[in-house]
């Protein structure tokens, strides 16, 4: 028998290993070259950088509508307690005249202030049980709207105030502005001492920057 035809492969065996990949081939077809992999890399790393960008955008903006949403609740809440405190305001026949506030009908209305600073005698109910007449006092202290309170006892001008109890409603205020209307169409003036009873408040704040929008308020009669 010929060597050669013993010892080498036959056609169909060559076909079937030529046509068959190695494995070192394989391998290679499989893998991916260091290019690719840092292509890769570098778009996964776009991709989450973009998505980090947008949660903190969410973020600062739900910030930034909680804020502006504690503005409008504090801006509703003391303006309406304001228009209720002035409301509830002690008024007696033609208004009253007197500082002494432990007398009759005439003596029970008082209203005094400056330009930043408003006095007046109202009725307050803390509860089912307790309440009175108290004299209450707002101003700016401290970058701070103040509301003082003190029982309507006594003359006015002698109450204590540093010592009276009181309760902060706004912070970081600004400018706290008042003025009054003696009569309907008259012009705003920035004091009241001379007795009686305004026809009409005007209270200007601005708070951490913002002004809030004028509160102008009647006072009854």
């Amino acid at each position: 028998m010929d060597r050669r035809a013993q010892g080498a492969p036959g056609a169909a065996e060559l076909r079937g290993r030529r046509g068959r990949p190695s494995v070192s081939v394989l391998r290679r077809e499989a893998g991916f070259t260091l290019v690719e992999v840092v292509v890769a890399l570098s778009v996964l790393s776009l991709i989450m950088l973009a998505t980090v960008t947008a949660l903190r955008t969410f973020a600062n903006t739900q910030q930034s509508l909680d804020r502006m949403m504690g503005r409008v609740d504090e801006v509703r809440t003391v303006s309406s307690l304001l228009r209720d405190l002035v409301d509830s305001a002690a008024l007696g026949a033609d208004g009253g005249e007197g500082l002494t506030l432990g007398g009759g009908a005439r003596d029970a209305a008082y209203f005094s202030g400056t330009d930043g600073v408003l006095m007046f005698k109202a009725n307050i109910l803390f509860g089912e049980r307790f309440g009175g007449q108290y004299v209450l006092r707002f101003s700016r202290e401290e970058d701070a709207l103040v509301m003082r309170w003190h029982t309507a006892k006594g003359d006015a001008r002698a109450i204590d105030w540093a010592q009276a109890p009181f309760r902060r409603l706004v912070a970081q205020v600004d400018l706290f502005e008042v003025a009054y209307r003696a009569v309907p169409g008259a012009d705003w003036v920035p004091e009241w001492r001379n007795g009686g009873v305004p026809v009409a408040l005007r209270l200007r704040l601005r708070a951490a920057g913002r002004f809030w929008p004028e509160l102008i308020m009647p006072v009854p009669r």
